[in-house]
């Protein structure tokens, strides 16, 4: 670099790739998590407590709604810039987990919901009156194999009785409404697998006063989710989106926003531990010298910073050709991978410049740490992601 020019600060060199299109819309978000500092986000992991203040103030500041229509009372904003919203928020040191669904959840609902159900469900979503917080696809036996789900909707007049289980069903206890994926027409009565799936809208409140069966399960860190049992559960016909036998396919929408999401946060991530870890090593001095003077510490930090300012690309990419409604499995895949794996690079390349300090909750590393690695799991996991890459992209023989 020529003598006298400054170096850019860690923040000016992690935001290259969207121009400052977005600066307003990140300022606003950044002034909104200021009311929610470490330590908020710190004593919830520790009560293993829902976010629940964070929540209803994302509803009230609008930016929960981001993706529903201006009509229905939302800001009508696209899915890039949701994408801007999470990664902030998990930029500023919090978890934008907790409350993502109803973003990715709406792809599904925006794109294959009829109009009345629109008109009923969305302005009350984007008020707070509703919470669609659930998506109910995972199952214990099917897990990643989604067309192999065994839950069942079968029409009775005009009602479906659902039968059958999930897992891995976050947030039911905070949401009104779940997104449902079920089977209505038998696998051996359809050409495909994925022919025969449905999708639903469902009541929660009226579902577990129905036969639905609730339990929670113990995690690593703190995300609520749960086991459902499906007992002869009653739900109106009227809660179908779409046309019967097509909801793998209007699924799918949401499966890639979900990915688009989840990639935006892991680049907030990203961005947050790349931080910390440089503002520790230039602060932190061992044997008479600042530790970031060492290559063995500069290089993880800065190859980190590299992998994830690389990912951004193709979340933007991602996004972007989701807002032109243009084919994104690949693209909203790739990202998810790229973002994941730059995450917990960083994540462990932050926890190694911390030392034994990062393990203590009061620097909040360890928390972030648990917190990033889910993404290398679910949802999807990063092998799955390389089989569809290697099978659809390109062309390689199918590998499950």
């Amino acid at each position: 670099m020529p003598s006298g020019q400054d170096a850019p600060s860690v923040e000016k060199a992690a935001i290259v790739t969207d121009n400052d299109r977005y600066t307003p819309l990140r300022a606003r978000v950044r002034e909104f998590c200021k009311d929610f500092p470490d330590d908020y986000w710190r004593e919830l992991d520790r009560t293993r407590s829902y976010p629940e203040a964070f929540t209803r103030a994302m509803t009230e500041t609008g930016l929960l709604g981001a993706l529903i229509p201006q009509e229905y009372g939302g800001l009508g904003m696209s899915l890039t810039e949701a994408s801007v919203i999470l990664e902030e928020v998990n930029y500023s040191g919090g978890n934008a987990g907790p409350a993502h669904a109803q973003m990715y959840v709406m792809g599904t609902l925006l794109r294959h919901g009829s109009e009345e159900q629109k008109r009923e469900y969305l302005p009350k979503i984007a008020s707070g009156a509703l919470r669609l917080q659930a998506f109910g696809v995972t199952e214990p036996d099917a897990g990643s194999d989604t067309t192999s789900l065994t839950t069942t909707a079968v029409r009775d007049g005009d009602h479906y009785i659902i039968n059958g289980r999930k897992i891995y069903i976050s947030r039911v206890q905070h949401s009104d409404l779940m997104l449902l994926l079920a089977r209505t027409t038998p696998q051996e009565q359809v050409q495909q697998k994925s022919h025969g799936l449905s999708v639903f809208l469902i009541d929660l409140r009226d579902a577990r006063a129905n036969g639905l069966t609730v339990e929670p399960i113990p995690i690593m860190l703190n995300n609520e989710t749960n086991k459902l049992h499906f007992d002869n559960v009653p739900i109106p016909a009227r809660s179908l989106i779409g046309e019967e036998g097509r909801g793998f396919r209007y699924i799918l929408d949401g499966m890639n926003a979900e990915r688009i999401l989840i990639a935006a946060e892991c680049i907030g991530d990203g961005r947050w531990f790349v931080e910390r870890a440089t503002r520790r090593a230039k602060e932190r001095e061992v044997f008479g010298r600042p530790i970031g003077q060492n290559q063995g510490i500069q290089f993880p930090i800065a190859r980190a910073h590299v992998n994830v300012a690389a990912a951004d690309l193709m979340r933007f990419r991602a996004a972007e050709q989701f807002d032109r409604d243009a084919p994104c499995g690949a693209e909203a895949n790739m990202a998810k991978l790229l973002a994941a794996d730059a995450s917990w690079e960083a994540a462990n390349a932050a926890l190694q410049t911390y030392g034994g300090y990062g393990f203590a909750a009061e620097y909040d590393i360890e928390r972030k740490f648990r917190e990033t690695r889910l993404y290398q799991v679910a949802p999807l996991s990063t092998n799955l992601i390389l089989s569809y890459v290697a099978e659809h992209v390109l062309g390689l023989p199918r590998s499950y």
